[in-house]
C-alpha cells in the first residue's frame, strides 16, 4: 500500500516540478510583450536561477535526466528574464 503511495507520489512530483521550472514563461512573455521590467523583482529571479542551477548540478552528479532537463531548461529560462531586465530596465 505504501509502495502506492510513493508511485503516485513520484508522479505529482515530476508532473508539478516541471510546471514550476516552467513558471517563468508568464513573466517571460510580459516582460517581452511590454518591453519593460517594472515591479520585477530581480532579487527573486536570481535566487530561483541560482537554485535552478545547484539542482541541475545535482542531478548531473547522480546523472537524473528528468533533473537534469527540467531545471536546465529553467536555468534557460531564469536567465533569459535576467538578460532581459537588463536590456529593458529604465536607468
Amino acid at each position: 500500500m505504501l509502495e502506492a503511495y510513493a508511485e503516485i507520489l513520484a508522479v505529482l512530483a515530476t508532473v508539478f516540478g516541471t510546471l514550476m521550472t516552467l513558471g517563468y514563461i508568464p513573466q517571460l512573455h510580459k516582460i517581452w510583450k511590454r518591453k519593460s521590467v517594472e515591479d520585477f523583482s530581480l532579487v527573486f529571479f536570481v535566487l530561483v536561477l541560482i537554485g535552478l542551477l545547484l539542482w541541475t548540478l545535482y542531478g548531473i552528479s547522480i546523472m537524473n535526466w528528468p533533473l537534469i532537463i527540467a531545471d536546465g531548461i529553467g536555468v534557460l529560462g531564469e536567465s533569459a528574464i535576467i538578460i532581459m531586465y537588463f536590456k529593458y530596465k529604465k536607468r
